[in-house]
């Protein structure tokens, strides 16, 4: 049994290294971002709320590894990650536009200072021992489950312009593998705050993967949109071209008009020729009825008596 135990913890520490080795890589996967940022002076309308997201779960997750005995591995990974963050969010704030930056500022102080300090405050001083750590473990797994769930308007995105260029395949990969390693670790630990949460990690994580491998060969969807705005004109100066109303100029608005393919004032004027037609042809018709007719004479009935007055 005690054979088992130390098999069990071996296992253990080691799921919890990798998982550190796989959170570090995922955390420093926006460095070519700033990089850029460095390079150019200008945060180019990227947004700060990630990472200030990322900073506030990082500060939960430390402060349930104070509180849970045995959380070594996620101490550590989770102290890194708070100052990764935090790095990054100091060169968003010198590099970015003053309406930005104030925002930030405004985020950085309600969400990572107030928001977990209070949080703090209130588990420290309204729970005790193991209540506490059940409490702060819900919290995390809350907070765990928003961050995971966050990537489904990257998948909206993707579906609505059939184009991967804002989810790139390998952050997706290293996600699912952090899940899995994070699962299994708090399986080995019997941790379930630490098991639950990466369940819907790995699931977010394939369904990026999978679309991804069913739109990465696929043209954007805005190209082809583009491409039918530009063959409208043509269509649209035939339609309009083909058909003159009597007078022989072209009518007005009828270039914004491109589901016609007859201009509606053509068709009663064709209508009206015809009607026309049709008539004269029977006035022919009985014109020449009446001239191969032979006129017949008056004849007066024997039974009729002509009366003249004098």
């Amino acid at each position: 049994m005690a054979f088992l135990n130390m098999e069990q913890h071996t296992w253990a520490f080691t799921f919890g290294i990798l998982g550190n080795i796989i959170s570090l890589m995922v955390f420093l996967s926006p460095l070519p971002t700033f990089y850029r940022v460095y390079r150019k002076k200008s945060t180019e309308g990227f947004q700060s709320t990630p990472y200030l997201v990322t900073l506030f779960s990082c500060l939960l997750w430390m402060y349930y590894a104070f509180l849970k005995s045995g959380s070594e591995l996620l101490l550590t990974i989770n102290a890194v990650g708070c100052v990764i963050e935090s790095l990054y969010i100091a060169m968003y704030l010198v590099y970015a536009p003053k309406s930005a930056r104030l925002l930030t500022a405004k985020l950085f102080i309600g969400l990572d200072v107030g928001l977990f300090g209070l949080i703090a405050l209130v588990t420290m001083l309204a729970s005790h021992g193991p209540l506490r750590v059940q409490v702060v473990g819900w919290i995390c797994v809350a907070v765990a489950l928003g961050v995971f769930a966050a990537p489904l308007s990257i998948i909206r995105l993707v579906i609505r312009t059939k184009s991967v260029e804002f989810m790139p395949f390998s952050l997706s990969f290293f996600l699912v593998l952090s899940a899995v390693i994070w699962f299994a670790y708090g399986a080995l630990k019997k941790d379930i705050f630490v098991a639950m949460p990466n369940v819907l990690g790995f699931l977010f994580g394939v369904a990026q993967m999978a679309l991804y491998m069913a739109y990465r060969n696929k043209k954007p969807a805005t190209v082809v949109l583009v491409h039918e705005e530009m063959k409208l004109p043509e269509h649209v100066k035939e339609v309009a071209g083909g058909a003159k109303p009597q007078g022989g100029a072209p009518t007005e608005g009828r270039i914004s008009c491109g589901a016609e393919v007859h201009p509606i004032d053509v068709l009663p004027a064709v209508a009206d020729v015809e009607q026309a037609a049709a008539a004269a042809d029977e006035d022919v018709i009985r014109d020449d009825q009446n001239m191969l007719r032979p006129e017949q004479p008056a004849v007066i009935k024997p039974d009729v008596a002509i009366v003249v007055q004098a």
